[in-house]
């Protein structure tokens, strides 16, 4: 089960992981400063829903004040916001694109929130094993280059009776409305998420990274190998996204 290689954004070819790090993270770069409006457009504000529904999901874990809390991959900070006024306290975030990070730290500042970020590749993070008592990813999993290596690291970090959360983009189980949904993101979503960034090789890599991404119940097999026990997960919105849960 690969990564974000080897197709890559613009005409660029990612041969190895490491270029298809590197080809994504500048992507997100150069649509960091207009990426939550073209999210929240672009999604019709749904996004809001999945990202609040995934908190309540994990409310139980954010209960406990002295709980250790991780969003990986966490671009402007819109689900570690959440995590931090559910919880009342702060959690932390990380994500291996600066300006991503620096739109999140305002994001954060604005609503007067406290909860530290640092720059880290989700495939090495620099932390103790089982340090965590919760980690969560919302969006970001998918564009990690080896998607396996990923989900170990998730394992290392995660204490004993820990618990991750991934929600990520899937493919609807239905299929009429499945077309529905392949039609706008390869059609329309393109041209509109383009216009809004001024990056429009940005938005023809969502559904190009959505169509190589392991389907719902795939990614909860290796989840199980990565040695997640009581893994589950829900479909959200038609199927369009997916919550996986798992301890």
């Amino acid at each position: 089960m690969k990564g974000a290689a080897p197709w890559a954004p613009g005409e660029e070819a990612a041969h190895t992981e490491q270029e298809a790090a590197h080809l994504v993270r500048a992507m997100f770069g150069r649509v960091a400063r207009r990426y939550d409006l073209a999210n929240h457009l672009l999604s019709f504000s749904i996004d809001r829903y999945w990202r609040a529904h995934t908190a309540r999901r994990v409310r139980h874990i954010l209960a406990d004040p002295a709980s250790r809390v991780l969003d990986i991959c966490c671009g402007t900070g819109d689900l570690v916001l959440l995590l931090e006024r559910l919880r009342g306290a702060p959690v932390m975030g990380s994500d291996f694109c600066h300006p991503m990070l620096i739109a999140a730290a305002r994001k954060l500042a604005r609503a007067r929130k406290r909860s530290p970020l640092f720059e880290a590749d989700a495939l090495r993070l620099p932390l103790a094993d089982h340090s965590l008592d919760l980690l969560t990813v919302a969006f970001g999993f998918r564009n990690l280059a080896n998607y396996e290596a990923g989900l170990v690291e998730m394992r290392r970090v995660v204490r004993l009776g820990g618990s991750v959360a991934i929600l990520e983009f899937s493919q609807p189980p239905h299929a009429v409305f499945g077309a529905l949904y392949n039609f706008y993101s390869r059609r329309i979503l393109p041209s509109i998420g383009g216009a809004i960034s001024g990056d429009r090789g940005a938005y023809t890599y969502l559904p190009e990274s959505v169509k190589k991404f392991p389907g719902a119940s795939e990614l909860a097999d290796a989840m199980r190998r990565a040695g997640f026990l009581k893994t589950e997960y829900e479909y959200l919105t038609g199927g369009i996204v997916a919550l996986h849960l798992g301890r």
